[in-house]
């Protein structure tokens, strides 16, 4: 059962896909304001886990907490639970790895999309936020150009303005600096690390680059085979001996993970 200070606690979460069972009795606890990197190969269930902390996959066994709400023992053929898991929802923001903008709606409109969607802001009030959202994100005054005239780095960050535009409480980043070099990687990090430290947001944080993980998590997880092998503070993840996170850590070709 989650604590006062708990975002998400999960209790022997396991998912399978016809024989491939992708998660297997994952238990973990997120603290609120707090930042989590999940790491692991390819094919490890890390974007599963993320579908299911939102809803949008059942698990086949264990309990799913957001705050208080078991979302996993919610029945969305039921309109009442319909209506909590939209309000558990509503707690997320979300980072896709490619950015997912529209590409026939200007920045402007792409930002301002969810405040349309799901609040009853009038037009002035949302191009305010959607103003206060691009700055954040260094990026002020971009409202009228499109998806198709920006860098990949700056659509990634009108992604990011976009995931914290109904100000959620938790933010979950699926491999925040995919297809970037690597100063806009550490920009991308520095805003979460900044959005973390000003606006109190806890982020989860999908990824398969040990650098960023030492460089922005509190905690770091590393899923190898559908087990969470190893889960803790970063100080002592860093002396943890398992070979699949010692492997991934020292980049070696040696160890349990095998390239396919």
């Amino acid at each position: 059962m989650p604590g006062p200070d708990d975002a998400i606690v999960l209790e022997h979460v396991s998912k399978a896909f016809g024989s491939h069972r992708v998660l297997d009795d994952i238990s973990l606890t997120v603290k609120k304001r707090s930042i989590t990197v999940l790491l692991g190969p390819s094919g490890t269930g890390k974007s599963v886990l993320l579908r299911i902390l939102v809803g949008l996959l059942q698990p086949d066994a264990g309990r799913v907490f957001v705050g208080d709400q078991d979302i996993a023992a919610l029945d969305q053929r039921r309109s009442r639970d319909r209506r909590r898991l939209f309000e558990v929802r509503r707690k997320f923001g979300m980072l896709f790895q490619d950015g997912a903008l529209f590409d026939d709606m200007d920045v402007g409109d792409n930002v301002a999309f969810p405040m349309r969607m799901h609040t009853s802001m009038g037009e002035e009030e949302i191009r305010a936020k959607v103003a206060d959202k691009l700055a954040r994100v260094g990026l002020p005054g971009v409202e009228g150009k499109f998806p198709s005239e920006l860098s990949g780095g700056m659509r990634k960050r009108v992604a990011f303005a976009r995931a914290i535009a109904l100000e959620p409480e938790i933010v979950l980043c699926d491999e925040p600096s995919s297809g970037l070099d690597p100063v806009m990687s550490a920009t991308l990090d520095e805003l979460i690390m900044e959005m973390h430290r000003t606006l109190g947001l806890c982020f989860i944080v999908i990824s398969h680059d040990t650098a960023e993980a030492r460089t922005i998590a509190d905690t770091i997880g590393m899923l190898a085979g559908g087990k969470l092998v190893a889960y803790g503070p970063k100080a002592e993840l860093e002396r943890d001996t398992h070979p699949a996170l010692r492997q991934f850590f020292d980049r070696s070709t040696e160890g349990p993970i095998q390239v396919v």
